[in-house]
């Protein structure tokens, strides 16, 4: 049996090439402005909350 010779890749594109390995890792994350980070007072005795459940939940 022979073994067949794996195909070469060549680069034609350098610069997009090269932005695509600057790139490449990042993530973008969408949050929503109208979302209350601080958590609402609630009347109670001790301290209050910082940051709301939905804060939270981002993380």
């Amino acid at each position: 049996m022979n073994k067949s010779t794996p195909k070469i890749y060549r680069t034609t594109n350098w610069s997009s090439y090269n932005r695509a390995l600057i790139n490449r890792g990042n993530i973008a994350i969408w949050f929503d402005p109208a979302t209350q980070w601080y958590a609402p007072s609630k009347g109670k005795q001790g301290r209050n909350q910082t940051y709301s459940d939905a804060a939270i939940q981002c993380c």
